[in-house]
């Protein structure tokens, strides 16, 4: 997971789409939420909701993560779902970065509530620093840092 994204990238990206696409044109999107699969709903939603310190709505084979009064995630019951094999077998869809302040504390956190540390952080030099983790379901996330 490359993490190459810079902030002058991103608005480059964001003033390209401004000079070309009119603003008659463009969609009205009033919300976006990440939605992710999983066989065992409860688990998956229970473990987002823990982390990301929300609550979980229960709607038949749908969860939705509240956080201060906002949808932030949404789960999906599905019963054939095959987690990906990071970073070898089936490949992700999807992945989340979380940008934290107290690695260490998110990192146990994480843990703490079924999460899978797949790849420690690695010292490159770079102040952006993250770990990749997977949820109960198997998709893949990131704790992200600078230092």
């Amino acid at each position: 997971m490359a993490h190459t994204l810079r902030p002058t990238t991103i608005s480059i990206v964001r003033l390209l789409r401004t000079l070309f696409v009119p603003e008659d044109d463009r969609m009205k999107i009033t919300r976006t939420v990440v939605v992710l699969d999983a066989a065992d709903i409860d688990a998956v939603s229970a473990f987002w909701a823990g982390l990301l310190a929300g609550t979980v709505e229960k709607d038949d084979g749908w969860h939705s993560i509240m956080v201060d009064g906002q949808w932030r995630l949404g789960v999906q019951h599905a019963p054939n779902h095959t987690p990906p094999g990071w970073p070898d077998g089936t490949q992700q869809q999807l992945h989340l970065d979380l940008w934290v302040e107290d690695p260490q504390a998110a990192h146990e956190r994480a843990i703490a509530l079924g999460a899978q540390l797949l790849k420690p952080a690695e010292d490159t030099g770079e102040p952006v620093r993250f770990q990749v983790y997977a949820d109960p379901a198997g998709h893949p996330f990131c704790l992200c840092w600078v230092t």
